[in-house]
């Protein structure tokens, strides 16, 4: 079950790079003077890429505890 606890460290990376870069774009988009609309509408994409790292970090850290169990 190591491929298992290795996969989903992997997976859980992944979702915590993405986690980062969302954090890098709101931080971008704050700096950059955007008005209200602008800023909500790029808020509300990142938003989405938010979730999905969140949900890719999520089944990672499920993998790995599956493969803990089961090893």
């Amino acid at each position: 079950m190591g491929w298992l606890i290795w996969g989903g460290a992997g997976v859980t990376l992944l979702g915590l790079a993405g986690l980062v870069g969302c954090i890098v774009a709101v931080s971008q988009a704050r700096r950059a003077g955007l008005d209200e609309t602008a800023l909500r509408a790029k808020l509300q994409r990142v938003i989405v890429w938010n979730f999905a790292a969140l949900l890719l970090s999520a089944l990672g850290l499920m993998m790995v505890v599956i493969g803990i169990a089961l090893g």
